[in-house]
């Protein structure tokens, strides 16, 4: 990058900070603190591109790209660390397997192509090695157990692929778990899927319950030996949304010791944008957003009822504070979510985190729990799921329980 271009970037958003001391606050409050963005979804981005599909090598992060991700843009926000998320649909045909290894390969491919910026992290202590080194501690989160396949050696084998957190159900209820926007079919976990818990359990695997029902999240709550995280999720008591957390479960998480990852999907966050998007749900009952059935469907719905309302970076700390009230200030944290979709203005790109910690500093919140919020609670949370996982190694072998023999299901 010329001098010129770098200052070109960085000169508008240092006139804004010396006009507002709460975001020069936040900005040196998180050059010396850890920042963790729990999901960001560019790998499917890279699959999905519509001019270079699939190809790593085509999707350049070292050059301002459409979507809410690039090198610069990183540095900015003062990012030290990001959960990208290896993102599986589970209403695919072609087979969900092949398809968690190619997202996979993608998402180590692009780490790989900037060993100046990015580095794959698989531990707590890899995290803080490589952000001492200024470079975004690289984690992969597995999105679905449909990946499985019901089999808990692919969920080993997708452990040594560096997967570090498995959200147990995407969109689609699982023959051993109920997902929080599909049908429920096992009021909770079945019995297999209590094992799969225990057996992430002692991999040292983050078990994930954003997008379960409320009923595993309670189930889960029960059955793990490790603190567990929501890994993109916001709080029901502002928007009910199904995907967002109720308040019954925010007070366990004191006593598990897991993190909630507030997220800033609009419709999470934002009644208006909710009941907006409630709307063309049920016209596109049972479809997929992925296929072109859906997005007719919106953009039809788009003409006749005008765009989505638009949700603001204040609705997503309005759920922060939420969670910590409820939770407790260390059981917060933050998950963008970014997608290239619709965001909150004012977050509209990875370099906007700085905004949201001067929206919260504005509010009255001290040093010590911004850390928290900025990445220390799920560093806290991963190193104890590590230390729960090196004493169950030492006391069980891997499982080789079935769901066959478990749920009695073929």
């Amino acid at each position: 990058m010329t001098r010129s271009a770098a200052l070109a970037l960085f000169l508008p958003c240092l006139l804004a900070a010396q006009a507002d001391p709460a975001l020069v606050h936040a900005r040196k409050l998180l050059q010396s603190t850890l920042l963790i963005d729990g999901h960001n979804d560019l790998p499917w981005m890279i699959r999905e591109d519509s001019k270079a599909p699939r190809d790593v090598e085509a999707y350049d992060l070292r050059r301002k790209t459409t979507g809410e991700v690039d090198l610069a843009r990183l540095k900015q926000g003062l990012l030290g660390a990001q959960f990208w998320s290896v993102y599986v649909p589970g209403e695919i045909k072609d087979g969900f397997a092949k398809v968690q290894l190619e997202q996979l390969d993608i998402a180590r491919r692009m780490i790989a192509k900037y060993p100046e910026a990015l580095e794959l992290a698989l531990s707590t202590a890899d995290i803080r090695r490589i952000r001492a080194k200024g470079k975004v501690a690289s984690l992969l989160g597995m999105e679905g157990g449909h990946a499985l396949e019901n089999s808990l050696g692919a969920l080993r084998a997708y452990y040594d692929l560096g997967a570090r957190y498995l959200t147990l159900t995407h969109n689609v209820t699982l023959a051993w778990a109920d997902a929080a926007m599909d049908v429920p079919k096992h009021g909770g976990l079945t019995p297999f899927g209590k094992e799969v818990v225990h057996e992430m359990n002692r991999l040292g695997m983050l078990v994930d319950i954003s997008h379960v029902s409320p009923e595993v999240m309670r189930d889960v709550l029960d059955t793990s030996a490790a603190p567990v995280i929501f890994s993109h999720s916001s709080a029901r008591a502002l928007v009910d949304h199904p995907r967002n957390v109720p308040d019954t479960i925010l007070k366990r998480m004191a006593t598990n010791g897991g993190v909630v990852m507030v997220t800033f999907v609009p419709p999470f966050v934002n009644q208006e944008t909710r009941a907006w998007e409630a709307g063309l749900e049920k016209l596109a009952k049972g479809m997929s957003y992925d296929d072109a059935a859906y997005k007719q469907v919106e953009a039809d719905y788009i003409k006749a009822h005008g765009p989505a309302p638009r949700a603001t970076l204040k609705d997503v700390a309005d759920h922060i504070e939420h969670v910590a009230v409820v939770a407790g200030h260390d059981h917060v944290g933050i998950a963008s979510d970014f997608w290239g979709g619709a965001t909150p203005v004012g977050l509209e790109d990875v370099s906007k985190y700085p905004d949201l910690f001067a929206e919260l500093i504005r509010r009255g919140w001290n040093d010590p729990d911004l850390r928290k919020l900025a990445g220390e609670n799920l560093l806290r949370t991963f190193a104890k799921a590590e230390a729960v996982a090196k004493q169950q190694k030492k006391a069980h072998p891997p499982s080789t329980a079935t769901i066959e023999g478990l749920d009695g299901k073929t």
